[in-house]
Protein backbone atom coordinates (compact mmCIF):
# COMPACT_ATOMS: atom_id res chain seq x y z
CA UNK A 1 0.00 0.00 0.00
CA UNK A 2 1.56 3.51 -1.10
CA UNK A 3 2.00 5.86 1.79
CA UNK A 4 -0.42 8.49 1.77
CA UNK A 5 1.64 11.86 2.85
CA UNK A 6 -0.83 14.01 5.55
CA UNK A 7 -1.45 17.45 4.97
CA UNK A 8 -0.06 20.53 7.11
CA UNK A 9 -3.70 21.69 8.11
CA UNK A 10 -5.82 18.37 9.29
CA UNK A 11 -8.74 17.72 6.87
CA UNK A 12 -12.55 17.44 8.56
CA UNK A 13 -15.65 15.91 6.43
CA UNK A 14 -18.63 16.95 7.67
CA UNK A 15 -21.75 15.47 6.51
CA UNK A 16 -24.55 17.01 7.70
CA UNK A 17 -23.09 20.63 8.52
CA UNK A 18 -25.47 23.56 7.84
CA UNK A 19 -26.82 23.15 11.57
CA UNK A 20 -26.91 21.93 15.17
CA UNK A 21 -24.40 19.42 16.01
CA UNK A 22 -22.56 19.43 12.41
CA UNK A 23 -22.76 23.27 12.39
CA UNK A 24 -21.24 23.82 16.08
CA UNK A 25 -18.16 21.09 15.51
CA UNK A 26 -17.56 22.94 12.13
CA UNK A 27 -16.78 26.25 13.70
CA UNK A 28 -14.58 24.37 16.71
CA UNK A 29 -13.05 22.25 14.42
CA UNK A 30 -12.38 25.13 12.60
CA UNK A 31 -10.22 27.09 15.55
CA UNK A 32 -8.27 24.10 15.67
CA UNK A 33 -6.71 24.90 12.49
CA UNK A 34 -8.82 22.27 10.69
CA UNK A 35 -9.63 22.48 7.18
CA UNK A 36 -13.21 21.91 6.39
CA UNK A 37 -15.42 20.20 3.96
CA UNK A 38 -18.36 21.07 4.64
CA UNK A 39 -21.62 19.01 3.39
CA UNK A 40 -25.28 19.41 3.50
CA UNK A 41 -28.39 20.23 1.77
CA UNK A 42 -29.34 23.78 2.40
CA UNK A 43 -26.64 25.36 0.17
CA UNK A 44 -27.83 29.06 1.46
CA UNK A 45 -26.90 28.05 5.25
CA UNK A 46 -23.67 26.36 4.10
CA UNK A 47 -22.76 29.09 2.42
CA UNK A 48 -23.23 31.66 4.78
CA UNK A 49 -21.54 29.09 7.69
CA UNK A 50 -18.34 28.81 5.37
CA UNK A 51 -18.25 32.54 4.88
CA UNK A 52 -18.58 32.91 8.58
CA UNK A 53 -15.72 30.51 9.75
CA UNK A 54 -13.46 31.70 6.63
CA UNK A 55 -14.11 35.31 7.92
CA UNK A 56 -13.29 34.79 11.48
CA UNK A 57 -10.26 33.19 10.22
CA UNK A 58 -8.76 36.14 8.41
CA UNK A 59 -6.72 34.04 5.46
CA UNK A 60 -4.49 35.34 3.56
CA UNK A 61 -5.32 36.26 -0.33
CA UNK A 62 -5.04 33.00 -2.19
CA UNK A 63 -4.87 30.54 0.51
CA UNK A 64 -7.08 27.58 0.53
CA UNK A 65 -10.24 28.53 2.39
CA UNK A 66 -10.56 27.03 6.12
CA UNK A 67 -14.33 25.81 5.19
CA UNK A 68 -16.05 24.99 1.68
CA UNK A 69 -19.47 24.50 0.96
CA UNK A 70 -20.79 21.38 -0.51
CA UNK A 71 -24.72 21.05 -1.21
CA UNK A 72 -25.89 17.52 -1.64
CA UNK A 73 -28.63 15.97 -0.53
CA UNK A 74 -27.25 12.64 1.07
CA UNK A 75 -30.31 10.42 -0.47
CA UNK A 76 -28.30 11.33 -3.49
CA UNK A 77 -27.04 7.78 -3.19
CA UNK A 78 -25.33 7.40 -6.43
CA UNK A 79 -23.81 11.01 -6.13
CA UNK A 80 -21.91 10.61 -3.26
CA UNK A 81 -18.79 8.98 -4.67
CA UNK A 82 -17.96 11.69 -7.25
CA UNK A 83 -18.56 14.44 -4.47
CA UNK A 84 -15.94 12.17 -2.02
CA UNK A 85 -13.26 12.07 -5.01
CA UNK A 86 -13.91 15.88 -5.99
CA UNK A 87 -13.59 16.69 -1.80
CA UNK A 88 -10.42 14.44 -1.45
CA UNK A 89 -8.87 16.39 -5.21
CA UNK A 90 -10.09 19.73 -3.51
CA UNK A 91 -8.31 19.04 -0.26
CA UNK A 92 -6.42 16.21 0.23
CA UNK A 93 -6.82 13.18 2.38
CA UNK A 94 -9.01 13.05 4.88
CA UNK A 95 -8.15 12.93 8.97
CA UNK A 96 -11.49 12.94 10.71
CA UNK A 97 -14.99 12.11 8.77
CA UNK A 98 -18.29 12.48 10.68
CA UNK A 99 -21.81 12.19 9.79
CA UNK A 100 -24.33 14.42 11.56
CA UNK A 101 -26.71 14.80 9.29
CA UNK A 102 -30.06 13.69 10.83
CA UNK A 103 -34.05 14.78 10.66
CA UNK A 104 -36.36 13.66 13.51
CA UNK A 105 -39.95 14.87 11.44
CA UNK A 106 -42.86 16.54 14.29
CA UNK A 107 -45.86 14.40 14.25
CA UNK A 108 -49.01 15.25 13.33
CA UNK A 109 -51.67 14.03 15.73
CA UNK A 110 -49.21 12.20 17.09
CA UNK A 111 -48.62 10.15 14.14
CA UNK A 112 -45.74 9.57 11.30
CA UNK A 113 -47.05 8.89 7.99
CA UNK A 114 -44.93 7.04 6.01
CA UNK A 115 -43.27 9.56 3.86
CA UNK A 116 -42.01 10.89 7.27
CA UNK A 117 -40.56 7.51 8.10
CA UNK A 118 -39.19 6.69 5.23
CA UNK A 119 -37.12 9.81 5.10
CA UNK A 120 -35.71 9.75 8.52
CA UNK A 121 -34.41 5.94 7.68
CA UNK A 122 -32.84 7.48 4.46
CA UNK A 123 -31.51 10.36 5.62
CA UNK A 124 -30.41 8.91 9.51
CA UNK A 125 -29.47 5.30 7.97
CA UNK A 126 -28.86 4.85 4.80
CA UNK A 127 -27.07 8.24 4.06
CA UNK A 128 -24.82 7.33 6.79
CA UNK A 129 -23.61 3.87 5.59
CA UNK A 130 -22.96 5.72 2.22
CA UNK A 131 -20.82 8.14 3.46
CA UNK A 132 -19.17 6.53 6.37
CA UNK A 133 -18.52 3.57 3.70
CA UNK A 134 -16.46 5.64 1.51
CA UNK A 135 -14.71 7.52 4.23
CA UNK A 136 -14.00 3.94 5.68
CA UNK A 137 -12.59 2.67 2.53
CA UNK A 138 -10.15 5.69 2.24
CA UNK A 139 -8.96 5.62 5.73
CA UNK A 140 -8.49 1.91 4.90
CA UNK A 141 -6.27 2.43 1.98
CA UNK A 142 -4.31 5.40 3.54
CA UNK A 143 -3.86 3.69 6.91
CA UNK A 144 -5.48 6.50 9.18
CA UNK A 145 -8.24 8.25 9.92
CA UNK A 146 -11.16 8.43 12.21
CA UNK A 147 -15.05 7.98 11.47
CA UNK A 148 -17.65 9.73 13.80
CA UNK A 149 -21.11 8.99 13.45
CA UNK A 150 -23.27 10.79 15.32
CA UNK A 151 -26.32 8.47 16.65
CA UNK A 152 -28.56 8.50 19.87
CA UNK A 153 -29.47 7.51 23.10
CA UNK A 154 -33.00 7.10 21.38
CA UNK A 155 -31.31 4.17 19.54
CA UNK A 156 -30.37 2.10 22.14
CA UNK A 157 -34.30 0.45 22.82
CA UNK A 158 -37.52 0.82 21.16
CA UNK A 159 -39.75 3.40 22.96
CA UNK A 160 -43.35 4.56 22.55
CA UNK A 161 -42.98 7.51 20.34
CA UNK A 162 -41.35 8.34 17.01
CA UNK A 163 -40.63 4.61 16.20
CA UNK A 164 -38.76 5.46 12.58
CA UNK A 165 -36.06 7.73 14.30
CA UNK A 166 -35.25 4.96 17.42
CA UNK A 167 -34.76 2.58 14.56
CA UNK A 168 -33.02 4.54 12.39
CA UNK A 169 -30.24 4.85 15.12
CA UNK A 170 -30.29 1.62 16.11
CA UNK A 171 -29.52 0.78 12.75
CA UNK A 172 -26.71 3.71 12.54
CA UNK A 173 -25.17 2.36 16.01
CA UNK A 174 -25.44 -1.72 15.41
CA UNK A 175 -23.59 -0.31 11.66
CA UNK A 176 -20.81 1.17 13.65
CA UNK A 177 -20.37 -1.33 15.90
CA UNK A 178 -19.49 -3.86 12.74
CA UNK A 179 -17.60 -1.18 11.08
CA UNK A 180 -15.50 -0.85 14.00
CA UNK A 181 -14.73 -4.31 13.99
CA UNK A 182 -13.79 -4.85 10.49
CA UNK A 183 -11.36 -1.83 10.82
CA UNK A 184 -10.01 -2.89 13.72
CA UNK A 185 -5.94 -3.11 13.29
CA UNK A 186 -6.13 -1.11 10.18
CA UNK A 187 -5.06 2.75 11.61
CA UNK A 188 -8.39 3.90 11.65
CA UNK A 189 -10.49 4.54 14.75
CA UNK A 190 -14.12 4.65 14.60
CA UNK A 191 -16.12 6.50 17.20
CA UNK A 192 -20.21 5.81 17.83
CA UNK A 193 -21.31 9.08 19.66
CA UNK A 194 -24.93 9.13 21.50
CA UNK A 195 -26.07 11.83 22.70
CA UNK A 196 -29.09 12.39 24.83
CA UNK A 197 -31.22 15.05 24.17
CA UNK A 198 -29.56 18.10 22.08
CA UNK A 199 -31.24 22.18 21.94
CA UNK A 200 -31.19 22.33 18.28
CA UNK A 201 -33.77 23.37 15.68
CA UNK A 202 -34.54 19.69 15.31
CA UNK A 203 -35.85 19.18 18.96
CA UNK A 204 -37.30 23.33 18.94
CA UNK A 205 -41.13 22.71 20.19
CA UNK A 206 -40.18 19.37 21.57
CA UNK A 207 -41.42 18.57 25.18
CA UNK A 208 -37.91 17.54 26.50
CA UNK A 209 -37.20 17.37 30.57
CA UNK A 210 -34.73 20.86 30.25
CA UNK A 211 -32.56 19.92 32.95
CA UNK A 212 -31.34 17.09 30.86
CA UNK A 213 -31.31 19.41 27.55
CA UNK A 214 -27.49 20.01 26.31
CA UNK A 215 -26.17 22.45 24.39
CA UNK A 216 -25.38 21.12 20.56
CA UNK A 217 -21.91 23.65 21.48
CA UNK A 218 -21.03 21.29 24.42
CA UNK A 219 -22.02 17.88 21.93
CA UNK A 220 -19.61 19.15 19.72
CA UNK A 221 -16.55 20.21 22.17
CA UNK A 222 -16.61 16.53 23.36
CA UNK A 223 -17.04 14.83 19.75
CA UNK A 224 -13.80 17.17 19.10
CA UNK A 225 -12.08 15.76 22.12
CA UNK A 226 -12.91 12.12 21.08
CA UNK A 227 -11.94 12.44 17.28
CA UNK A 228 -8.34 13.83 18.63
CA UNK A 229 -7.80 11.99 21.40
CA UNK A 230 -10.30 9.13 22.42
CA UNK A 231 -10.55 5.66 22.16
CA UNK A 232 -12.64 3.59 19.13
CA UNK A 233 -15.80 2.59 20.64
CA UNK A 234 -19.14 3.87 22.08
CA UNK A 235 -19.13 7.54 23.77
CA UNK A 236 -22.69 8.92 25.46
CA UNK A 237 -22.85 12.64 26.09
CA UNK A 238 -23.15 14.07 28.59
CA UNK A 239 -21.74 10.77 30.28
CA UNK A 240 -24.31 10.31 32.73
CA UNK A 241 -26.53 9.08 29.94
CA UNK A 242 -24.52 5.45 30.12
CA UNK A 243 -25.78 4.59 33.37
CA UNK A 244 -29.78 5.81 32.35
CA UNK A 245 -29.47 4.01 29.38
CA UNK A 246 -28.20 0.84 31.06
CA UNK A 247 -30.99 0.75 33.16
CA UNK A 248 -33.63 1.53 30.55
CA UNK A 249 -31.98 -1.33 28.00
CA UNK A 250 -32.92 -3.74 30.86
CA UNK A 251 -36.45 -2.42 32.33
CA UNK A 252 -39.18 -4.89 32.14
CA UNK A 253 -41.33 -4.11 28.93
CA UNK A 254 -44.14 -3.54 31.08
CA UNK A 255 -42.22 -0.55 32.44
CA UNK A 256 -41.45 0.90 29.19
CA UNK A 257 -44.46 1.02 27.32
CA UNK A 258 -45.50 3.75 30.31
CA UNK A 259 -42.66 5.92 29.87
CA UNK A 260 -43.65 9.25 28.36
CA UNK A 261 -40.69 9.32 25.78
Amino acid sequence: MAEVKQPNRPVALIVGASSGIGAALARRLAREGYTLALVARRADQLERLAAEINGVAQLPEGATPRATAYAHDVRDYDDAPALFTRITADLGPLRLAVYAAGVMPAPTDDAWTFAQERATIEINALGAIRWLDLAADAFQRQGFGVLVGISSVAGDRGRRGNSAYQASKAALSTYLDSLRYRLRGSGVRVVTVKPGYVATAMTAGARLPKPLVTPAEAVADRVARVAAHGRPGVVYIPGYWAPIMWVIRHLPSALIARLPL
